[in-house]
């Protein structure tokens, strides 16, 4: 491991110099920090184990909401806690924006601010840091995405080609024989996985695999305006979502323009937000068990601390059948609102 004295060397500067640079001293200009950080970083040089210190942990979220007990980041975070917190570790929370990204290394801020490792909920493939990951030395672990090769980085989450194999199984044994599916912008890792994990399991069973089947898009009033009707004139009869809240605005959506749910259209979410055994009616869906995926976060960073290069942590996925769900109807959708049946879907 290397040694303030190396990093020191490095520089052609006192030991002195570097600690200070470290602690962020009056008298060591920005520059000079930037090239000590730097320096340690290039060399390897870990901070918390060299001042003995427990480990420091943080939190990077964006693109989620977290603070109170009905935001779905809640229960993730809090799991996390739950296992960090009682082996003496702090655990510290930040935003992440585009503009913290752009200004600092990944490596270089985490050594900055003495942490030791990270968790990261919301990224998008499009996040500067997301592509650092790749090469990064300090230990990550991403919930819903997905960095190769590296082996200080490790993938937690739900298995959605699991979860997607269950909904397609249960709602062909009510008779469904099309299926469609809407999802949210596949600019995600997450959203792309549940794409193909759908395909894969019409596939499984024998059923219908158009591409034409799956609509997606970054605005909710595109895919209820656009993409549903489109399915329905396909002769669909039940919809999965890639999310609850699309479900939700399309149970709602469906019922405005006359379908009975699920006498005339099934639909299934995912995630299990506290709203979905509250809407009308209670709404079939994926179970995400969002503490159990904190705990699991914890115990995957610290394996990677350990020099166990976990790559991918998958949970059960466990579908809650309720309400929004029933026997294929006799009568399409299409035709009690009636729209054009494509000849190839009757």
């Amino acid at each position: 491991m290397a040694t303030m004295e190396d990093i020191a060397k490095k520089l052609n500067i006192s030991k002195s110099t570097v600690s200070k640079g470290f602690s962020g001293a009056a008298d060591v200009s920005e520059t000079m920090r930037k090239s000590i950080l730097e320096a340690a970083v290039e060399l390897g040089y870990n901070r918390t184990m060299r001042r003995g210190d427990a480990p420091r942990f943080v939190v990077f979220i964006e693109n989620m909401v977290y603070e109170s007990p009905e935001d779905f980041g809640y229960d993730i975070i809090l799991g996390f806690r739950k296992m960090a917190e009682p082996d003496g570790n702090e655990v510290v929370i930040e935003p992440l924006s585009d503009m913290l990204e752009k200004q600092f290394d990944y490596d270089t801020y985490m050594l900055e601010h003495n942490y030791a490792g990270a968790m990261f909920l919301g990224m998008t493939l499009s996040d500067p840091w997301l592509r650092q990951l790749k090469h990064s030395r300090t230990p990550a672990v991403l919930y819903d995405n997905y960095v190769k090769v590296n082996p200080t980085t490790a993938y937690i989450g739900v298995d959605n080609f699991e979860a997607m194999r269950l909904s397609v199984s249960y709602l062909k044994k009510l008779g469904h024989r099309k299926i469609g599916y809407l999802s949210g912008a596949l600019g995600s890792y997450i959203n792309q996985q549940r794409y193909s994990a759908f395909f894969q399991a019409l596939r499984t069973y024998q059923m219908p695999d158009s591409p034409s089947l799956a609509g997606n898009s970054y605005y909710f009033s595109e895919c209820l305006q656009t993409h549903f009707p489109r399915l329905l004139q396909q002769g669909v009869t039940a919809i999965l979502c890639s999310h609850d809240l699309l479900a939700h605005t399309l149970m709602i959506h469906a019922q405005e323009r006359g379908l009975v749910v699920p006498r005339d259209l099934s639909i299934i979410g995912f995630d299990d937000l506290p709203l979905c055994a509250h809407t009308y009616p209670p709404m079939t869906t994926i179970r995400q068990e969002r503490e159990e995926i904190g705990r699991s976060a914890y115990y995957a960073l610290r394996s990677l601390m350990g020099g166990i290069p976990i790559s991918t942590l998958l949970l059960h996925a466990k579908l809650m059948t309720r309400q929004s769900t029933g026997p294929a109807p006799d009568i399409l959708p299409a035709a009690r609102l009636h729209l054009p049946i494509e000849e190839a879907s009757t």
